[in-house]
């Protein structure tokens, strides 16, 4: 009886510690997307790893590129991918 009460409370606070870290990881990708609002009407420098990024890409070494700003930035595969695709596009043109 107080085994199966400890499994169901370590549940509710599992699965509340989950959705609290679902809704701060939506609450930081929207401070981000601010950020870069806001970064895109200023004039502020850019970030130190974009020009080390560039140069990389311009080294033909997108995978080097991508986990740079994986290891800086702390994003995920799929976003540094994405974030390194975006420096491309300014590399190429």
């Amino acid at each position: 009886m107080v085994l199966q009460f400890i499994d169901v409370l370590l549940l509710g606070i599992c699965v509340y510690l989950l959705f609290s870290v679902i809704q701060l990881k939506g609450r930081v990708r929207g401070l981000n997307y601010m950020v870069n609002q806001l970064s895109s009407q200023t004039d502020t420098p850019d970030m130190p790893i974009n020009h080390e990024c560039r140069q990389l890409l311009r080294e033909n070494k997108d995978v080097k590129a991508v986990k740079r700003v994986r290891e800086a930035l702390g994003l995920s595969l799929v976003e540094a991918k994405q974030y390194v695709d975006s420096l491309k596009l300014d590399v190429r043109s």
